[in-house]
């Protein structure tokens, strides 16, 4: 299968020198979804955000579609993405199916069109739109906010999704609950993806495979298998965190 994303030697620099990401190389397959784990500070938000032009490389290229995210239109880029990030970052203003709808929207979607793509995906992600569809942001969980979040990045049925640590800030039940319900929804999708996490657990729970960062740097990759037999130290340390027996 070929790759949809591919970071070749990337390396991002901050204006005083400090290296954040040093000689990234890594490649998701079409239709993979794949974790960018580690401990804070290593990377893993970096690269996400490089994937839809937020941050460019110092060197390097990081390539959508097999094209340098340098060459795309950066708000094409970022249309043909869904992007969900751990506070979701509803519009308190709008209702449910305003927020999803969003994108549609400023794609010029029909209303007709866009209410019926609103109407399919709350009820994809568990959230009948009867009950659901008027209901304003503070009407909701912090569980069916992050649901919206993940229906509104489905919205315009973009074929890659970026996914920053969206469900840190729930309790263990939800955030397990949420875990299991995305992993069955890309399998139904297919979509591209990469799922930032510090949980080596939900990591394994919701990607084919895994990507470890330290300093900025790839140290280990694969299955959970192929990580645990990587001889880098942060893999000790990642899997005594989670629980994990070593290899």
């Amino acid at each position: 299968m070929s790759a949809f994303v591919e970071f070749d030697a990337v390396s991002v620099r901050t204006d005083d020198g400090r290296t954040i990401l040093d000689r990234l190389t890594l490649a998701v397959a079409e239709g993979e979804t794949l974790a960018l784990i580690g401990r804070s500070g290593a990377g893993k938000t970096t690269a996400l955000r490089l994937v839809n032009a937020l941050v460019l490389p110092s060197a390097g290229a990081v390539r959508v579609a097999r094209r340098a995210t340098t060459a795309w239109d950066p708000i094409v880029l970022r249309r043909r993405t869904g992007y969900v990030i751990q506070e979701v970052g509803l519009l308190p203003h709008l209702d449910v199916e305003a927020n999803v709808g969003l994108v549609p929207s400023l794609e010029g979607w029909s209303e007709s069109r866009r209410a019926a793509r609103v109407r399919e995906l709350l009820a994809l992600v568990g959230l009948p739109p009867a009950e659901f569809a008027r209901r304003m942001p503070y009407q909701l969980s912090g569980g069916q906010r992050q649901r919206v979040g993940v229906a509104r990045a489905l919205a315009a049925d973009p074929p890659l999704l970026l996914l920053d640590e969206p469900f840190a800030a729930l309790d263990p039940i939800t955030r397990h609950e949420l875990g299991a319900a995305f992993r069955a929804l890309q399998r139904r999708l297919g979509k591209t993806a990469l799922f930032v996490t510090h949980d080596l657990r939900e990591a394994t729970r919701v990607a084919d495979r895994l990507a470890l960062l330290a300093g900025g740097q790839l140290v280990a990759a694969g299955t959970l298998e192929a990580v645990r037999a990587a001889a880098h130290p942060e893999v000790r340390a990642l899997l005594a965190a989670g629980g994990i027996a070593e290899a």
